[in-house]
């Protein structure tokens, strides 16, 4: 998966953690730590939340883009990848949504 652009995003996200902050937006954010990384995540998403009540869907790529980048940053902040989101998702694979939030611990139920 060499040539898949989100593993390539993915390697330089990694690539970006210990760098100087003053070179890097990505390096930035690793510095000012987990709750600014999760503040661009969500902010990132309200943005993509709006992009798709616009009524113009080729808004939602570029939102759904900065959304999936911030994403990965925070990945890699809590020492995770891509893989294990898809070892999630295979976890998940023929399983009813509804059962699969049904068998989460409580505490991770969303409403």
């Amino acid at each position: 998966m060499a040539d898949d652009i989100l593993d390539r995003l993915e390697a330089t996200i990694r690539s970006r953690k210990d760098s100087p902050a003053v070179r890097s937006y990505t390096a930035s954010l690793f510095f000012q730590g987990r709750h600014k990384i999760a503040q661009k995540l969500g902010e990132e998403a309200v943005e993509t939340v709006i992009a798709a009540c616009s009524g113009e869907d080729k808004d939602i790529v570029p939102e759904a883009a900065d959304l999936i980048f911030h994403l990965l940053i925070l990945l890699a902040d809590a020492g995770l990848s891509l893989n294990d989101i898809r070892e999630e998702l295979a976890r998940r694979e023929g399983q009813s949504g509804h059962d699969e939030k049904a068998g989460r611990p409580l505490s991770f139920r969303p409403e």
